[in-house]
């Protein structure tokens, strides 16, 4: 009897080793590379997208975004409509650069690295989450949990990353690795916003969401991105990531 007791103990000791060992076959590093590697595969996209900002009164606003990426550092956002909106851009380059167009004042700035803070245009983002690049350029991650299907990892910023945000909470779905959740925490550590990624679908071999929303705690508003429609690898030039062509 002791001896099947023993047995017994010894077996499940086992299959727990083999389930740990298969829970950390993959580091957080590998988990954010990974969902690195599948936002930015298309070697280029085009992307339309309906916006759709509501105040805390629930009142809604609709805008019409036009977006260009290539690889994963180049980005470039134009605003075809309502018409006070239309024309209004923004470039995101390599190296944390970014420039806002004004068509208003007919010249482009740059944004500065204190300023990024600061909301694009009127929406949730700031000019900090539009920008160009990888999560594993920026943070150093760590495995929290696993949850409903989910990797949930800790980012802190890297000690050369300027950043609004203390950390990020990031679930990243385990069969596509396409991160479905982020929360965003500031410098006083609070929870500040949320962004939900919903609608993941593949198309062409990628996977991406059709549709995010990003509520801001603190203003009780949020701003949703809806894709209508989206292009990928058509070669788009690299003249179209300039000054020069954001003005256009």
């Amino acid at each position: 009897m002791k001896a099947s007791i023993a047995i017994t103990i010894l077996l499940v000791l086992v299959v727990m080793s083999t389930m740990a060992t298969g829970e950390s076959k993959h580091t957080a590093a590998q988990i954010l590379t990974r969902a690195d590697s599948v936002a930015n595969a298309p070697r280029d996209q085009t992307m339309n997208m309906r916006l759709v900002l509501i105040d805390e009164a629930g009142n809604a606003r609709e805008r019409e975004l036009i977006m260009y990426q290539k690889g994963s550092d180049k980005r470039m956002g134009k605003f075809l409509s309502p018409a006070d909106q239309a024309g209004i851009a923004f470039l995101s380059l390599p190296e944390g650069v970014m420039y806002v167009y004004l068509p208003a004042f007919k010249k482009t700035r740059r944004i500065a690295s204190h300023v990024k803070n600061t909301k694009f245009a009127g929406t949730d983002f700031t000019y900090e989450d539009m920008e160009a690049g990888k999560y594993s350029d920026k943070y150093n991650p760590e495995i929290l949990r696993r949850e409903d299907g989910n990797h949930v990892l800790k980012l802190v910023p890297k000690a050369e990353t300027e950043s609004e945000y203390s950390r990020l909470i990031l679930w990243i779905d385990e069969e596509n690795s396409v991160p479905t959740k982020i929360e965003y925490y500031d410098k006083g550590d609070n929870l500040c916003k949320i962004m939900t990624r919903d609608d993941v679908v593949e198309t062409d071999g990628y996977w991406f969401a059709r549709q995010m929303e990003m509520s801001d705690l603190r203003s009780g508003q949020k701003t949703k991105m809806i894709l209508q429609k989206v292009q990928f690898d058509q070669g788009l030039s690299n003249d179209m990531f300039t000054e020069r062509y954001l003005i256009r």
